[in-house]
């Protein structure tokens, strides 16, 4: 993926993750419920929206790679 430097707030990963939602495996849904709850640092709010940005786009391969990626992410905020 590449570099951005815009910086994400909550609202837009929030908003992000709605489009793609459809898009991603059931079990994300509850951490990511979990994360809005809390407060994050800005360079992990664009990491997640960077992961989530064009998700439905992408090769199988590359989402089970964003999957892991945002589970990690997710289970450990």
């Amino acid at each position: 993926m590449s570099q951005c430097n815009l910086d994400h707030s909550l609202e837009d990963v929030k908003k992000k993750y709605e489009s793609q939602r459809s898009f991603l495996p059931d079990e994300l849904n509850q951490p990511f419920e979990q994360f809005f709850q809390k407060e994050h640092t800005q360079e992990l709010l664009n990491e997640v929206f960077h992961l989530l940005k064009k998700y439905d786009l992408a090769s199988k391969d590359e989402q089970q790679s964003r999957n892991q990626k945002l589970m990690l992410i997710l289970k450990n905020t």
